[in-house]
């Protein structure tokens, strides 16, 4: 259960939490965690999202023993060309978070999760999942847009 110790991990890597300066945080705070294979098959997305849970409430506690005194977010989502989980916190509001593609804030982490889980080939995006230039050069306004993908949001900072 490689998956389940590195997420547990994560709560005891180096945190910083400042506001001024979010490329710090980003680069701090930003964990990529693959599962193997015999992750895949072993384990439930439910053990999955416990281990997230455990580690967001770790932070949470973490936070307070900064005494960082303000919103902090910690949040998951399926990174599906890397194929990989990823986590980060940040001293942002979940509509603040730092993504430039369009993405949905969930409370509910077993999408997420289960979409990681299920990915039979992690790391590899079919031809027709890839955006064409030419295509998206010539897309209309009438024309939708790349679905958002989902983000799970857990609170970890204390209210000013």
């Amino acid at each position: 259960m490689v998956l389940l110790t590195w997420i547990a991990e994560v709560a005891d890597e180096p945190l910083v939490l400042e506001p001024a300066d979010r490329q710090v945080e980003w680069e701090t705070n930003t964990w990529s965690l693959e599962a193997t294979d015999e992750d895949r098959r072993s384990l439930s997305a439910a053990e999955v999202v416990a281990a997230f849970e455990r580690t967001a409430y770790a932070i949470r506690l973490r936070t307070r023993e900064l005494g960082f005194h303000g919103v902090a977010t910690f949040y998951v989502w399926h990174d599906e060309q890397a194929g990989q989980l990823r986590c980060s916190t940040g001293s942002v509001p979940p509509d603040a978070l730092p993504f430039n593609g369009a993405h949905v804030a969930s409370d509910d982490l077993g999408p997420v999760v289960e979409g990681s889980l299920g990915d039979s080939e992690p790391g590899v995006v079919a031809w027709s999942g890839l955006d064409d230039l030419q295509s998206h050069a010539e897309q209309t306004e009438t024309e939708p847009e790349a679905m958002p993908f989902r983000v799970w949001v857990c609170s970890v900072g204390t209210p000013h």
